[in-house]
């Protein structure tokens, strides 16, 4: 398991490959659809972002709310499909990472190799264990949202697995109908 730490760097990210299992520590941003399209209407008109995008991750999750005694709730990755129509204007802007579940799509794929970013699988189903990984949470945009608003999360050794590398590399097998 390779230990990596945020914000990530293009050296970081040469050195992973898809398939390669990591442990990531730093900060992780909490983002889905509302709060993507947001980003990037914020992007379009050229103001500035409610969080830095420049080395910065952003997990696709939409936490519970923490029990007691526990600074997050259930935080298991959504599908990252649903962001592609985003990811690629995020990515041009200086995204390094994504964290999702799921296949993407090939402009998302173009996007990691062009700029050099990376999308990482989490396991599915499993929101409650990978909360255990998750050392703060705090919300730092469009608390509107509810449970999708931008949360900044302290994170250590959180597990993911490269899906998609910077050089077009997946584990996913390409499925021919």
């Amino acid at each position: 398991m390779k230990k990596i730490t945020t914000p990530l760097t293009n050296e970081i990210i040469r050195s992973l490959k898809a398939g390669d299992e990591v442990a990531i520590s730093g900060v992780l941003y909490t983002a889905r659809d509302a709060a993507h399209k947001r980003l990037c209407e914020l992007i379009e008109q050229k103001k500035e972002l409610p969080i830095p995008l420049e080395g910065s991750v952003i997990y696709f999750v939409g936490p519970t709310p923490a029990p007691p005694g526990r600074v997050i709730g259930s935080a298991g990755p959504t599908t990252s499909a649903r962001m592609d129509k985003f990811s690629p204007i995020l990515v041009a802007a200086g995204l390094k990472g994504m964290i999702g579940k799921g296949y993407r799509c090939d402009a998302v794929k173009d996007a990691l190799k062009k700029y050099c970013a990376v999308h990482f699988a989490a396991l599915g189903g499993a929101g409650a264990l990978l909360s255990q990984y998750i050392i703060s949470a705090e919300i730092v945009a469009y608390e509107d949202l509810g449970t999708e608003a931008i949360r900044k999360l302290e994170v250590k050794d959180f597990p993911a697995i490269v899906a998609y590398d910077s050089f077009g590399n997946s584990v996913f097998k390409k499925v021919s109908e």
